[in-house]
């Protein structure tokens, strides 16, 4: 299963409607959350653009605003392969 990891942070409502449009997807894809105020690092590439989802496979990224049909164009590839 390809996990993507959803970097956001708390009380962010934009990060909570991206989680919504991922929910279809749930039995292809693993979400993984991670919070950007947990590290500089992430505050600095992250901030200005959350909610931002990334792909552990190739480590491509998507920024907010998507919806379902930019998703699985997104990834089409991973969703040809599982079939």
């Amino acid at each position: 299963m390809l996990e993507l990891t959803l970097y956001g942070t708390l009380g962010c409502h934009l990060c909570d409607a991206a989680l919504a449009e991922l929910a279809p997807l749930a039995n292809t894809v693993s979400i993984r959350q991670v919070d950007i105020a947990d590290s500089e690092a992430l505050m600095a590439r992250y901030q200005l653009r959350i909610p931002v989802l990334q792909r552990s496979d190739t480590g491509a990224e998507l920024d907010w605003p998507f919806d379902l049909p930019q998703l699985m164009d997104w990834l089409a590839d991973h969703l040809r392969e599982e079939g």
